[in-house]
């Protein structure tokens, strides 16, 4: 079993590899540093189990980096360790299909049970997430507000001005597939289940 470890911090790196020889000693550990070096090898070796990476390098926008791993290694599970424990982040992360969201600040013995638990083939989510479920009132303007990513406000005001996922793609400068992630995350974040609601919701709410 092959795994791929990418973060931009090599003391993290040789230490995730370290856990990782003691929880599956038999597994063969590879690194990259960026997004860049992880598209060179599993472009050229698809035999790779689980890719651990830490979204935050600075090479790539992080969602459109998922969902192109996902589309060049669709039966890979991909695990995502951060410093970031914002629950939005966590909830699109999670929504991109990952097996994982690992915060960094995780106790050893809780960073071992979740690798062991993906390793297994579960899906470890973390518990800020349980804990802290999506508020269902939006009552208030400011409570909108502070639902939306900017990227998911950029994608509502397209969304207003009747243009289709092609056309916002294009004018954010993203693949559609990238879209359609953003509009997922706003529906969910708004609490309705498609594009008229969301944008009347949001109107409500003073939003747009």
């Amino acid at each position: 079993m092959k795994i791929l470890i990418a973060d931009d911090h090599a003391l993290f790196r040789d230490g995730l590899a370290l856990r990782l020889e003691q929880i599956a000693p038999d597994a063969i550990i590879l690194q990259a540093s960026n997004y860049a070096q992880i598209f060179k090898i599993i472009k050229n070796d698809t035999d790779i189990a689980i890719i651990i990476l830490d979204i935050e390098m600075q090479d790539m926008p992080w969602l459109e980096a998922l969902q192109d791993m996902r589309k060049l290694l669709p039966k890979t599970a991909i695990v995502v360790v951060s410093a970031s424990e914002d629950g939005r982040t966590i909830r699109t992360v999670m929504s991109t299909g990952v097996k994982g969201y690992i915060p960094k600040r995780s106790d050893i013995k809780v960073f071992d049970n979740a690798l062991k638990l993906i390793l297994d083939g579960g899906t470890y989510v973390p518990p800020i997430l349980i804990n802290n479920p999506p508020i269902n009132n939006l009552s208030t303007k400011s409570t909108g507000l502070k639902t939306l990513t900017n990227r998911q406000s950029q994608v509502l005001d397209l969304i207003a001005q009747g243009k289709s996922n092609k056309q916002i793609a294009y004018d954010m400068g993203v693949s559609e597939s990238t879209v359609k992630l953003h509009i997922n995350a706003l529906l969910r974040s708004l609490h309705v289940s498609n594009r008229t609601q969301a944008v009347v919701t949001a109107q409500k709410l003073g939003i747009i």
